[in-house]
């Protein structure tokens, strides 16, 4: 009765089309009980609709506003499922009023700029002769002014599980030979290529088009013609699986603010090395995650059953408490995706080979639907707010000068805007312009908030710039700080934890070592326990905020939580109104 309570018209009128509720109610009644979907929400990207047979004009134009809104809360994508009732009674249509309503579907598509593509159709049963279908299709909408959907995946696991070679594949669109082929393009130095193992922090990107047709390099030559033709990019984040470059996955995952985590676990060899640490970093940064069993070609059924077991054993475990949905078919990759986005419990495996590339296209069905975390709500209330740009990159360009990669968390960064930087060493920040902006590898005039790109400073002095620095708006007045305070859970330390104890913390793109100068109300702390605790940064003021999660470590000394309490460092105090030379004046 609470499932088909509800079943409200979404904004826009959708309710013409529709039967009465009593309909649903009385059909509901039947010995076959028909299943229900949720009941259709008003806002997000999901429309249930009866049917769309020849509706008049001044309906064709409510539905018409009806899609435009669903598209925008779905960020240019919107789910239609038709033959569904308000209140997600399954009811179904002939083939005949399937086609009709198609056929409307379709004209109403071309009438905002946009493509649809049927992602299935399933039969309801019913005591009915004729069978019944319902269809769910994607509209997705041809982007305007560079907008395309930008989803950042990070992709995590242990040594040798496959991650790069996974990357190569679906990037590249061609197989691995079983020989590592497909990875070598994603190394950055020739240790790694010598070595065959990631050390650094790798970015490749895969395009789907309006149709949802996969877009990568096997037909375009560069990254630009990947973005003209792709309305959805997914930029994987390769991060690396070696426990001795455990700092620098830590700093992907938690200074590029990746969307989902993609957990690629070997089946030969299960969960081993560094696969339960990263599924605990996932999880401590509240990332969702989707698990990638890779190599099925290499070992027996039973083999690639076991390791299945062993995850979904972990999964339900009390700590994890997720709901494993193993993905067999296009069908699931689609119930997955959607179920994944809307529920933080749910936890999508699939099985597949890099190099026979089974199951290769249900990941790739997996990724198409896969929704946005945030609607665009959301998102325009971060880009009323100051600018702010967190630097994790920063890089030389012959001709153009310097350069910084990072995430834009707020506000819109345009070309030719003035912003300062810092802090420096001593808490200052610097003016610089911005001379021109990259997304994707391609040229972009504005930035919007939750974006990441490459900015071109120009002349600005590199060695000024480091990684965990900030570039803002000069009316922001930033504050920074060397003490803060924060609430943390000790996860793992061998003796007590005590004052003078040295960590390695990690805020956003900050990474500094950092003292521990008082645990407020205890004298030590033992592992599982919680405390407030006073850090001071050794070496130089870093910009945090309140309530930002926070990450620490030393050895196997494991540690998060989030920063309760901030001792400002003020502007005036640090007196910046020196003079640093042209172009560098500080603020």
């Amino acid at each position: 009765a609470a499932l088909r309570g509800r079943g409200g018209a979404a904004p826009g009128g959708g309710g013409g089309s529709k039967t009465k509720k009593k309909n649903g109610r009385s059909r509901g009644g039947k010995a076959n009980n028909p299943p229900y979907l949720p009941p259709e929400a008003e806002d997000g990207n999901i429309e249930y609709k009866l049917k769309l047979v020849n509706p008049s004009q001044y309906r064709f134009e409510h539905l018409v506003t009806q899609m435009k809104w669903r598209l925008q809360e779905g960020r240019g994508e919107a789910v239609y499922q038709i033959g569904v009732e308000d209140n997600g009674l399954l009811v179904g249509l002939s083939e005949e009023e399937m086609r009709a309503s198609l056929k409307t579907l379709r004209r109403m598509a071309e009438k905002v700029g946009a493509d649809i593509t049927v992602l299935r159709e399933r039969e309801v049963d019913y005591d009915s002769d004729v069978p019944r279908k319902i269809t769910e299709v994607l509209v997705r909408k041809v982007p305007d002014n560079q907008q395309f959907l930008d989803l950042r995946v990070a992709v995590l696991g242990n040594v040798d599980s496959g991650k790069s070679t996974l990357l190569g594949v679906l990037t590249q669109g061609e197989l691995d030979n079983g020989r590592g082929r497909a990875r070598l393009n994603l190394f950055r130095h020739l240790h790694e290529i010598q070595s065959g193992r990631t050390s650094s922090i790798s970015f490749e990107i895969l395009g789907f088009n309006s149709k949802g047709e996969v877009v990568n390099y096997s037909d375009s030559r560069t990254a630009e013609e990947i973005c003209e033709s792709s309305s959805k990019m997914i930029t994987f984040i390769d991060l690396a699986g070696h426990h001795k470059y455990l700092k620098t996955t830590i700093f992907g995952l938690t200074s590029y603010c990746p969307d989902f985590a993609m957990l690629v676990v070997s089946a030969n060899t299960g969960i081993a090395g560094t696969t339960r640490e990263h599924l605990g970093l996932a999880m401590a940064l509240k990332v969702p995650f989707f698990i990638v069993i890779s190599k099925v070609d290499l070992c027996s059924k039973a083999t690639v059953e076991r390791t299945v077991k062993q995850l979904e054993r972990i999964l339900k475990q009390p700590g994890c408490n997720k709901l494993p949905l193993l993905v067999n078919s296009d069908d699931d990759a689609v119930t997955a995706a959607q179920q994944f986005a809307q529920s933080p419990n749910i936890t999508p495996i699939f099985t597949l080979s890099s190099v026979s590339g089974e199951n290769l296209d249900l990941l790739k069905v997996f990724l198409n639907i896969l929704p946005p975390l945030t609607n665009s709500k959301e998102q325009e209330e971060l880009m009323q707010q100051h600018t702010e740009f967190q630097v994790d990159e920063i890089y030389t360009v012959p001709e153009v000068g310097t350069v910084v990669g990072g995430t834009l968390s707020s506000g819109i960064c345009r070309e030719g805007e003035n912003l300062v930087v810092g802090p420096t060493d001593d808490g200052k920040f610097l003016r610089l312009k911005v001379c021109s902006i990259q997304r994707n590898r391609s040229a972009c005039r504005v930035l919007r908030a939750g974006q990441a790109a490459t900015l071109a400073l120009g002349p600005f002095d590199r060695s000024l710039l480091r990684k965990g620095m900030v570039m803002v708006s000069p009316e922001m007045n930033p504050t920074i700080c060397s003490v803060f305070e924060a609430e943390i859970v000790l996860l793992f330390h061998a003796t007590t934890f005590r004052k003078g104890f040295q960590v390695t913390v990690h805020v956003g793109n900050v990474r500094q070592t950092a003292i521990v100068e008082k645990i407020h109300g205890k004298d030590k702390l033992r592992t599982g326990e919680k405390a407030v605790v006073c850090f001071r940064f050794i070496k130089h003021p870093e910009y945090l905020k309140i309530g930002a999660k926070l990450l620490f470590r030393e050895g196997v000394t494991k540690g998060i939580g989030h920063v309760t309490n901030l001792q400002a460092i003020t502007t005036k105090e640090n007196g910046l109104e020196e003079s640093l030379g042209p172009g560098q004046l500080s603020f």
